[in-house]
């Protein structure tokens, strides 16, 4: 049998909203808002350059109830494209396919089929030898196990099978058409094309069957690479390329700064992992920075936002190289644990003392009912007369945290006057 080539993509949600996008000053938000359609381009053209003999589409082309003609009419020009050039293509539609009115109504061209969504349906592509077995969703939520009513498999061609599933569930997606390896094994298919799932993943090895991922990274817990399959077929025996594109990749940072002590030494810092990020060949990045570690900068940079995220962003700017989009900034950082210690005499002792009792009394500190030792009864009244709502609404957890960040910032406070003791 001749070398079959087959291009597998899923998860496209063409014109994504991309929610979240805030531009700032030279930001690349338009190119990022685009990028869903940048990338469908780019499959069609690697589908051509490769020469392939059909494209299959595992669901999830669009993104939702989308109501804009355009997202249709540029998706129907793709595939009019690969139209032109001779390649035929087969659809399934997945949950948020199922979600638009318009989807429904778009006349696709003749070398699209769309498999039914009241039963399983198989697509012979024309002389190629190959058999397309799928079903489309009817409606978004899909709870029952679609690949039951497959049909077995035609000994005489090449047989792949189009599923948009969460397979036996995977975090962070909806349990939609749950089916089970076994199952699968059951058709005696030569491939399993599977969508809904965004990360790539190759679930089985006989068969093959394969999450191709989404093919852009929409936010930013869909970090990494992105992209499509090309499966070639030898014998009916399938090999598998990854086919990457990296117009925004979306990225997280993190930003160790143990033991710094300046805000600047963090940014410094922050630049080197930055370039670190973006040395992996994409067009755009838009990327997420979390500065963590125990350090005595924590009480500075905690206090510099949003002017922490105008520093990154700037700095961002300035890297040369690919364009990057700052997401967000967040600071987990802690104060590390002074030298000083709240015991002995003095003012730490005192310090001490009184966090004890507080900690020890947190649980009937404000009710007006419970004993009290005599220190804590004035702090009772004086809490009742300024703020009884708020401390109402607080939990006995809440308060006690609330007591951890104050000895923190005291710890903090005591840490950098003993540090300008030294200088």
């Amino acid at each position: 049998m001749d070398e079959l080539r087959v291009l597998h993509v899923s998860d496209l949600h063409i014109d994504s909203p991309m929610r979240g996008l805030v531009p700032y000053e030279d930001s690349p938000v338009d190119e990022i808002r685009s990028a869903t359609r940048s990338a469908f381009r780019s499959v069609v053209k690697d589908a051509i350059k490769n020469d392939v003999h059909l494209v299959v589409i595992a669901g999830d082309l669009y993104d939702g109830s989308w109501k804009d003609y355009n997202t249709g009419l540029f998706v129907v020009s793709q595939l009019g494209e690969l139209h032109d050039a001779g390649i035929p293509v087969a659809i399934v539609l997945g949950n948020h396919d199922a979600e638009s009115v318009v989807t429904r109504q778009l006349r696709l061209p003749p070398n699209t089929t769309q498999l039914s969504s009241g039963v399983p349906e198989t697509a012979i592509i024309g002389d190629t030898g190959m058999a397309v077995h799928g079903q489309s969703y009817a409606e978004r939520a899909v709870l029952e196990d679609l690949s039951l009513g497959y049909p077995l498999a035609d000994p005489g061609l090449v047989n792949i099978g189009l599923l948009h599933t969460c397979l036996d569930g995977r975090p962070g997606h909806e349990p939609y058409a749950p089916c089970t390896i076994e199952g699968l094994r059951s058709k005696g298919y030569d491939y399993w094309a599977l969508g809904h799932v965004h990360g790539f993943a190759i679930v089985n090895n006989d068969p093959l069957a394969i999450f191709s991922g989404n093919l852009q990274g929409r936010h930013v817990r869909e970090t990494g690479a992105k992209g499509a399959c090309l499966v070639t077929f030898q014998d009916k025996q399938p090999t598998v390329e990854r086919l990457i594109y990296q117009f925004v990749r979306w990225e997280v940072c993190t930003v160790d700064v143990s033991t710094l002590r300046t805000l600047d030494e963090c940014l410094d810092r922050c630049r080197e992992e930055l370039i670190k990020v973006v040395d992996s060949g994409a067009d755009i990045y838009a990327i997420r920075v979390i500065f963590v570690g125990s350090c005595v900068a924590n009480r500075s940079l905690r206090s510099q936002n949003p002017h922490l995220t105008a520093e990154v962003r700037a700095l961002a700017s300035v890297l040369g190289g690919p364009e990057i989009w700052i997401e967000k900034v967040g600071v987990e950082t802690s104060q590390p644990r002074s030298n000083l210690e709240f015991t002995g005499e003095g003012v730490a002792g005192e310090i001490g003392r009184v966090l004890d009792d507080l900690r020890a009394n947190v649980g009937t500190i404000l009710d007006p009912k419970a004993p009290l030792v005599p220190e804590l009864v004035n702090l009772r009244s004086q809490l009742r007369a300024t703020g009884g709502d708020l401390v109402d609404a607080l939990s006995a957890e809440e308060i006690s945290e609330a007591l951890g960040d104050a000895a923190e910032l005291l710890t903090s406070l005591m840490g950098i006057e003993e540090l300008d003791d030294e200088d």
